[in-house]
């Protein structure tokens, strides 16, 4: 029970008149609410009801029921919480406010920005958006800039200052004009940034059926399930809600991004909940194609080594005994001469499960950009010999694809591989494998915590190098942002340079369309009262030859 509401009596309440009652109630967790009547008119100073033999003359139990206050008057009653009173100088706080259950994208957010086509790509405009979160206990008592400059280092404090100037932070909704401030519980963050996502392919997404309950697509390779990372606008719930008019659909399962393939979603709460179960009690059904290096063996093949995460940041994973128990049922279709087309059936639904896999097997995915990588040694991680430890194959991978200009393929950036922090698992399938909390200033956040809230509120800066122009990061002008005060943008940002905004500035080589397809496809996805299917994709087809 609210403590204020029925703490110590003030004067002007008679806290004599029926105080047994309402220690008894308090002590047996009774509401205020529930009080009776004469109990509640003495706490809130009101002369209380008559009763039995106390009764005014001529007034009897019908008199006592009429008084009796109904419920608008409950509500009427109930005291107003209270602003708690503070020290001298003391910074107040609101209190947090109540965030919507679930996620749930609309027009607003769909207008941020607009997408075009370019070389095969589907690319976004740049736009401005807020990035929030409510401060993290671990940074309560230490100043905004101590933050910054310990846990967000992707970023020189020159350009938190420069934010600052431009009115891009803001606490608890007021603009930061001192980063020596020190954050207290429930204080509330924004901050405006310029962003820009990655290209993908501009391969549309098939619908493959709909009805009331559910809708299943085609997802191509490249593109992310659902807002992740440095995407937002370039996932499949972003196209769909924008292309299609599909929204306030429920993720039921989820694909790598470089995997294509069968996608479901619920159209409603009752049906994710139905389908769900089911996923709980394992009567799912996942078939799975791809195309690997060399000559896969034509009997079916059973691998149920263990798999462990080396970092979520980069999304790379191996097999080790102290692995997450997983198997994965592997069947040859056709080989080429080269390559094999094998079936395979995950019992598991690991991170990264079957091309890890079938890299411990000797037969990586042919285009594989992690685990059919130089990085791993001469053998490709066959048999989980690696001769590296993990912080030494993370380096060896991140260097291959810097010396490629392919850091894009990874979805990952260079101020991803700047910032501080590994987030614990996310549950993703490898949808998301970006640090949480710690990356948060920056951009590359987890937002997908939770199954059923993939986009959380994390705060988050545009890239910038440690190289970066600090007179011109300095600059004090007043900047004309098109965010409101929900992060919902428009396209002014695709007219103009934004002086804070080193992407801006940036020349990056964009990946061709060849390189953000792999050979990995969901075939079949089926449930104890449906299955969908998709066609064989041409890379599948046993007289392809590349």
């Amino acid at each position: 029970m609210d403590r204020g509401a029925v703490g110590v009596a003030s004067p002007c309440r008679p806290a004599l008149i029926g105080r047994a009652a309402r220690r008894s109630a308090m002590r047996h967790g009774v509401r205020r609410a529930e009080w009776p009547a004469w109990v509640r008119a003495a706490w809130s100073g009101v002369r209380p009801p008559p009763r039995g033999d106390m009764a005014e003359p001529g007034a009897g139990p019908s008199r006592a029921r009429q008084e009796e206050p109904g419920p608008a008057a409950k509500e009427e009653a109930a005291p107003a919480p209270k602003k708690r009173r503070l020290a001298g100088g003391e910074r107040y706080v609101p209190p947090p406010r109540k965030l919507n259950a679930g996620v749930s994208f609309g027009a607003e957010h769909f207008a941020e920005t607009s997408y075009y086509f370019e070389g095969g790509l589907r690319k976004v405009r740049p736009y401005y958006f807020d990035f929030r979160t409510y401060c993290k206990g671990r940074w309560v008592g230490r100043s905004l800039l101590h933050v910054f400059g310990t846990e967000f280092r992707a970023q020189p404090l020159a350009y938190y200052r420069a934010a600052a100037r431009a009115g891009r932070l803001r606490l608890n909704e007021e603009p930061v004009r001192d980063l020596d401030i020190v954050l207290k519980n429930n204080d509330f963050l924004r901050n405006t940034v310029h962003r820009h996502e990655p290209p993908v392919t501009a391969q549309p997404i098939r619908i493959l059926a709909e009805d009331e309950e559910v809708v299943v697509v085609d997802k191509p390779s490249s593109l992310p399930v659902h807002p992740c990372g440095r995407f937002r606008h370039n996932t499949v719930i972003f196209i769909l809600g924008k292309e299609h008019g599909l929204r306030e659909l429920h993720t039921l399962h989820r694909l790598d991004r470089m995997t294509s393939g069968v996608l479901m979603f619920a159209k409603t709460a009752a049906v994710s909940k139905r389908i769900d179960e089911q996923v709980r009690q394992r009567q799912l059904e996942k078939e799975y194609v791809c195309r690997v290096v060399g000559e896969f063996p034509e009997h079916e093949v059973v691998c149920e080594e263990p798999i462990l995460v080396v970092s979520y940041k980069v999304g790379v994973c191996r097999v080790d005994p102290k692995g997450k128990p997983c198997q994965t049922l592997f069947q040859r279709l056709s080989y080429n001469g080269s390559s094999s087309v094998v079936r395979c059936l995950p019992r598991t639904g690991r991170t990264h499960q079957i091309r890890v896999h079938l890299q411990f097997l000797g037969h990586p995915i042919v285009n594989d950009p992690i685990y059919n990588m130089e990085a791993w040694g001469p053998d490709r991680g066959k048999g989980g010999k690696i001769g590296k430890t993990d912080e030494e194959l993370l380096k060896a991978l991140v260097e291959e694809h810097r010396s490629k200009q392919s850091l894009d393929v990874l979805g990952i950036g260079e101020e991803d591989l700047n910032s501080s922090g590994e987030s614990k698992d996310c549950g993703n399938s490898g949808d998301c494998t970006k640090s949480a909390e710690a990356d948060a200033m920056n951009g590359s956040s987890c937002p997908a915590e939770d199954e059923k809230d993939p986009e959380r509120n994390d705060v988050a800066a545009c890239p910038l190098n440690s190289d970066i122009n600090r007179e011109m990061l300095d600059k004090d002008k007043e900047l004309s942002l098109c965010g409101d005060q929900e992060g919902r943008t428009g396209e002014k940002g695709w007219e103009e340079k934004d002086p804070l905004c080193v992407e801006c500035r940036t020349s990056r080589r964009d990946p061709s369309p060849k390189e953000l397809v792999m050979f990995l496809h969901a075939l079949r996805y089926k449930g104890t009262d449906f299955e969908y299917c998709s066609s064989m994709p041409e890379w599948a087809m046993e007289d392809w030859e590349e």
